[in-house]
């Protein structure tokens, strides 16, 4: 049984029907990334999985549990969390209280500990500006910030919406070599990446999408190789 299974998911904006019956299926241990140009729909994918947009039809299961329509902060006690696009972060608060905002549906204090030390451990430039406001941090910083707090929920699946937006090269490097640290520590990734070179390097399988529909499924090296998605998606060929 798949971690996540996504079965004919429809979602409407008033009369905008964004998404044609999605179907996804991410295995637990995996890297799963949607690719695809800006407006298929990856985001609204993301954010009805997590619970902030209701889908008109279809159903998702999380651990075979059904969370369609199910509230965001239930899911997350379930043990899927997100980092969204454009980071989210609580600009007028302190780097430390994002952080415990990250934790707010947990009363395990020592484990809670020790989850932030080793967010901390994975992004030290956050724990160099704990006492800073957040909004005074750089992008790349508000980043790493985002992905931390999102772990502090303790996520068995972590969902991630555009990480490398609007950053530095050298910084998208470090993002995504923490994507695959946060991975091999044992969290499930479903991973939304406009950069699809780098998405596809690091995830195991891969779904493209055109106009909310989902047109193509594979290996994520696969896909890489396919003269199809070289040409439409990374500018090769």
């Amino acid at each position: 049984m798949p971690m996540l299974e996504v079965k004919g998911l429809n979602v409407h904006y008033g009369a905008i029907h964004a998404l044609h019956g999605i179907d996804i299926a991410v295995e637990q241990g995996q890297i799963v990334t949607l690719i695809g140009c800006n407006g298929a729909g990856k985001s609204t994918t993301l954010r009805t999985i997590s619970g902030l947009i209701r889908p008109s039809a279809g159903q998702i299961l999380f651990e075979g549990k059904p969370i369609s329509g199910m509230p965001a902060h239930q899911i997350v006690r379930l043990g899927l969390a997100q980092s969204p696009e454009g980071r989210g972060i609580f600009a007028n608060l302190t780097v430390a209280e994002n952080l415990d905002m990250g934790a707010f549906a947990r009363s395990d204090k020592a484990q809670i500990a020790k989850d932030r030390e080793h967010a901390l451990t994975l992004f030290p430039r956050v724990r160099e500006r704990l006492k800073q406001n957040a909004g005074t941090l750089s992008g790349g910083e508000q980043q790493m910030l985002a992905m931390a707090r999102a772990l502090m929920a303790r996520p068995r699946l972590l969902l991630l919406d555009e990480p490398s937006l609007g950053l530095a090269p050298q910084i998208v490097q470090t993002i995504f070599k923490i994507i695959r640290e946060i991975n091999r520590d044992g969290t499930t990734i479903l991973l939304v990446e406009q950069n699809a070179h780098m998405a596809l390097e690091v995830a195991h399988h891969a779904y493209v999408l055109e106009v909310g529909r989902i047109v193509m499924a594979d290996d994520a090296k696969k896909l890489a190789a396919s003269d199809e998605v070289r040409k439409a998606y990374l500018g090769i060929g």
